[in-house]
């Protein structure tokens, strides 16, 4: 008998049989759960459309707390001695941010600057239309999908920054801010600036792809390294102010603010150049400008030059303070990092 004949291969059934054990193997790897799972799978393109339907949600019931008692609280006092007060409005946009997006993404952690209440309606919120972008941000809809695994995400939330500044009427600082971070580092953020109510704007950026058409193109200025645009907080505009000068020159002009996403969005739209912090700050004051900025290549590090870390289990605290650019950050850090 002649067994010298050539085998033939069945390429069809070689892939067939090659793609049945990848899916054993994947399957038996992730404990019998299909990566098909809607619960374990994450679109970026519909959380960042949730997330803009969250912060102008939000933004509505910050609105609507200007109309009836703001009950205002007390959490304490902050380590400059200034009060940190809680309104209904604070509770009001909680609700609908963090209830709705838990709703809408219901394995996702979800990091607020306020706690869940018992409120009934809360725990009614409808989950948000992610299939639809706001119309003023239609241009997300052209972009492409991007799929994660849920375990990978944090959503940091701020339902009203800047309170104080929100119970004095000073609503210019007021923003509600969304934030995506992937492995702990934010790649999408959100902030929305519901005041006046008749024109309120919402920003927002994608990491490596793109921002809401209202962010500035700005460009850079060689004359203002020498003699930057410094943003402050009007917590403690003092000691910064003082420090900003020292280590960026008598020319150095400060402004002082409230609102960490304002702080941000002015240096990512080209007001200043520089947002410089100098006491502890919370994480969810800082994750979405942190995107945006990213996502315009500026940077955000503390003042040691450490980027921040946006993971579930980090501490929600930045206590080295903070610094903010879109050009030269590695020059002002030089600068500062020594006087922090």
């Amino acid at each position: 008998m002649n067994f010298s004949g050539t085998l033939r291969i069945n390429k069809f059934a070689c892939f067939t049989l090659l793609f049945i054990l990848f899916v054993i193997i994947y399957w038996r790897s992730n404990g019998g759960t299909y990566p098909t799972d809607k619960n374990e799978i994450i679109n970026l393109k519909t959380l960042l459309t949730a997330a803009i339907h969250a912060a102008e949600y939000g933004g509505r019931k910050v609105v609507e707390g200007t109309n009836r008692d703001l009950n205002i609280k007390s959490k304490g006092k902050t380590k400059e001695g200034v009060n940190d007060p809680v309104t209904d409005a604070d509770q009001a946009s909680h609700c609908v941010m963090f209830y709705g997006l838990t709703k809408t993404f219901p394995k996702l952690t979800i990091v607020s600057e306020e706690h869940s209440i018992n409120d009934r309606k809360c725990e009614d919120q409808e989950p948000f239309n992610t299939d639809t972008p706001p119309p003023q941000h239609r241009m997300i809809e052209d972009m492409n999908n991007e799929l994660v695994f849920a375990k990978d995400i944090t959503i940091w939330i701020d339902p009203l920054d800047a309170t104080k500044e929100y119970t004095e009427g000073l609503y210019q600082y007021v923003t509600t801010m969304v934030c995506v971070a992937y492995k702990g580092i934010p790649i999408i953020g959100v902030i929305h600036y519901p005041f006046p109510p008749e024109n309120p704007q919402t920003y927002w950026g994608w990491l490596a792809k793109k921002t809401s058409s209202n962010v500035a193109n700005v460009a850079h200025q060689e004359e203002y390294k020498e003699n930057p645009r410094v943003v402050v907080s009007i917590s403690h505009q003092g000691k910064v102010s003082e420090m900003a000068k020292e280590a960026f020159g008598p020319k150095t002009t400060v402004s002082n603010a409230a609102g960490a996403g304002y702080k941000v969005m002015g240096v990512v739209n080209g007001t200043y150049d520089v947002y410089l912090h100098a006491t502890a700050i919370k994480k969810w004051d800082l994750c979405a400008g942190d995107a945006i900025i990213r996502t315009v290549d500026g940077k955000m590090t503390t003042a040691k030059g450490d980027y921040i870390d946006y993971s579930p289990n980090a501490d929600v605290k930045v206590t080295e303070g903070v610094l903010v650019t879109r050009y030269d950050h590695e020059y002002y850090l030089s600068k500062i990092s020594k006087r922090l």
